[in-house]
């Protein structure tokens, strides 16, 4: 049983213990449920699902995935580390007991202590502790761990060790969300990078094999090519309500391809089972072949309730030509999204709107009082427009068109000091606009390539460069580069990451997520209040909030979403469930409760 503290508790009731802990409202499982409702319990297990990496990097070098430098395997942190809880695929803000079998969150809301199954055990056969589990806090919010635990981790005092199996997480103040927080952190042995009995760095942990225990483990690894993981027949967690029915491939091997032409080749030519495609171009016209015609091949479009995140163009404040928030609107007036879609995206998009797309935090219209209330101390430091209508990107099918939007950037751009002189936009000390576009692979031209001609006509330069991953990696941990493009997760449940997205502390610190750079105390205060909220009406004003300063200051230039994952899967050797959890996360779904089909059909002889 979890014992655990859930809403109005922190006025002083004494906790009380339930199987899940829920942010708002109850668990969708009641106590005592079997199972999910989207996995199939009697699913087999063998067989091997091959996949292709969803990532950009063309290889990988550690196998440590929480440290800055190098890159790791895909889904290596998913399949070979467990948490204290574990979220469901369709509900939202929920923590299912995982390693943890009781928690309980204080009445004053300043802690929370998980107490951990007897039966969970680490790959090298040794039971997990309390101790392993405050080793891996501490190391996480290290000197040579990713920046953003030690951000989302922030409001965290220490934790201490109870006893061998109870460990107690302090909290600077109350907050709903962090013993869900403190529930995923990935939990590791101690024993993983020690050497001749004594710790390494953490940063120099990078090929030793971790020691977690999720289901699988590493198994053979051809570098630069594949990594297969095993599954482990001897997983303690395999009878958990939470894990019943999920992890049923023997094998999960992850396949590396240099380019997309060679990845889609690849799977016309049968050499792996399920690609994910974000190509609109692809999806309607590569798509075809002898397997898609004898239906080995199956185009899938799945419906989600997912987030849509805010994909975006990032533009870099710290760089001076970007510091001008008149500059930043120009620079989105000049993408007409409506052309690229119809022209180049076969219709298939939807444009970004705001942070918080597909979630109750979505923002429209006027602020409330409630919005109002958040952002009135802070108005020297906000944009006037966030005062106002919901900034939104501009169009060109609602009676504007491409010219009057490039007629208004010429005005922003003339009242911000620049003019243009024989087809130069210059400032007053004669410097040219000219900006760079990083990108991680030569490919991206293509739907770059519009807003550079539209860019031009206001005598603007915008030049791609295309560099590897290991060097935009590296640009991008140091904030060396005018515009990226970042693919931002949506959440429906927003909190201390945002101080890793837009909060000060970490536009200056390497490797963070804050890409824009922005620094603003009424940013910063209104995240804190988003931490704060004890209820989501609490939370709701300060997301709006929060939603309106970042589109009135123009750090994004909102891209576009899909409602759907596309997903091509070879129908003759993987089975689906058939139910489709409205939060499934794409391949996540796949790898953790499609299984093989045994033995898998052949086709037949000529």
């Amino acid at each position: 049983m979890l014992a655990l503290l859930l809403a109005g508790a922190w006025a002083g009731t004494p906790a009380w213990a339930d199987h899940a802990y829920a942010l708002w409202g109850k668990p969708l499982y009641p106590p005592g449920f079997a199972h999910f409702s989207y996995v199939n319990p009697q699913a087999p297990k063998g067989g091997e699902l091959r996949l292709v990496s969803n990532l950009r990097i063309s290889t990988f070098d550690k196998y440590n995935p929480f440290t800055i430098k190098g890159s790791a395997p895909a889904y290596l942190a998913e399949l070979m580390f467990d948490t204290l809880l574990t979220p469901s695929l369709d509900e939202t803000a929920t923590g299912y007991g995982l390693l943890a079998e009781d928690v309980t969150v204080a009445p004053d809301g300043l802690s929370a202590s998980f107490r951990l199954r007897p039966q969970a055990r680490f790959h090298n056969g040794k039971p997990v502790t309390a101790a392993d589990v405050r080793h891996s806090y501490e190391t996480l919010t290290g000197p040579h761990a990713l920046p953003g635990y030690k951000t989302l981790l922030v409001d965290v005092d220490g934790v201490d060790v109870l006893d061998e199996r109870t460990v107690r997480f302090r909290f600077k103040q109350p907050n709903r969300e962090l013993p869900l927080v403190v529930g995923a952190l990935p939990v590791f042995s101690r024993d993983w990078g020690q050497e001749n009995g004594k710790p390494k760095p953490f940063d120099q942990v990078v090929t030793d094999v971790p020691i977690g225990s999720g289901p699988y483990r590493i198994g053979p690894v051809r570098f630069g090519k594949d990594i297969t993981y095993v599954r482990d027949p001897g997983y303690w967690g395999a009878k958990l309500p939470v894990r019943v029915g999920t992890a049923n491939f023997d094998h999960v091997t992850v396949k590396i391809y240099r380019d997309n032409t060679a990845r889609l080749e690849a799977l016309k030519a049968g050499e792996f089972d399920l690609m994910r495609f974000f190509s609109a171009g692809d999806w309607a016209r590569r798509l075809y072949g002898k397997r898609f015609d004898s239906g080995q091949l199956v185009k899938g479009e799945f419906a989600n309730r997912l987030p849509s995140g805010f994909q975006s163009y990032v533009l870099n404040t710290r760089r001076p030509l970007l510091q001008d928030v008149r500059v930043r609107q120009a620079l989105g007036l000049a993408l007409d999204f409506e052309w690229m879609n119809r022209q180049m995206f076969y219709g298939s998009y939807q444009r970004v709107q705001g942070l918080f797309g597909n979630t109750a935090c979505e923002t429209h219209g006027m602020p409330d009082d409630r919005e109002l209330a958040l952002m009135e101390p802070w108005k020297k430091d906000i944009p006037a427009a966030a005062f106002g209508l919901m900034t939104e990107p501009p169009r060109t099918d609602s009676g504007q068109t491409l010219r009057d939007n490039l007629r208004k950037a010429q005005q922003l751009l003339r009242d911000a000091g620049w003019a243009v002189q024989d087809g130069v936009l210059r400032n007053a000390r004669g410097e040219a606009m000219e900006l760079e576009y990083l990108d991680s692979s030569e490919s991206g031209i293509r739907q770059v390539a519009p807003w550079m001609r539209n860019l031009e006509k206001l005598g603007i330069r915008l030049r791609f460069r295309p560099v590897d991953f290991a060097l935009y990696q590296q640009r991008v941990d140091k904030f060396d580069y005018d515009i990226i493009s970042i693919a931002y997760q949506g959440t429906n449940n927003p909190g201390q990451e945002f101080a890793d997205l837009f909060g000060s502390r970490s536009a200056d610190t390497e490797g963070a997520g804050n890409f824009p750079g922005v620094k603003n105390p009424a940013v910063d205060a209104i995240i804190k209040k988003m931490t704060e909220a004890k209820s989501e009406q609490e939370l709701l004003p300060a997301c709006h909030a929060l939603d309106r300063i970042i589109a009135a200051g123009h750090y994004l230039i909102p891209q576009w979403s899909a409602g759907t994952h596309r997903m091509v899967y070879d129908s003759w050797r993987l089975v689906r469930p058939a139910v489709v959890p409205a939060y499934a996360p794409g391949e996540t779904w796949v790898i953790n409760t499609w299984w093989a089909r045994m033995p898998p059909r052949t086709a037949p002889a000529p």
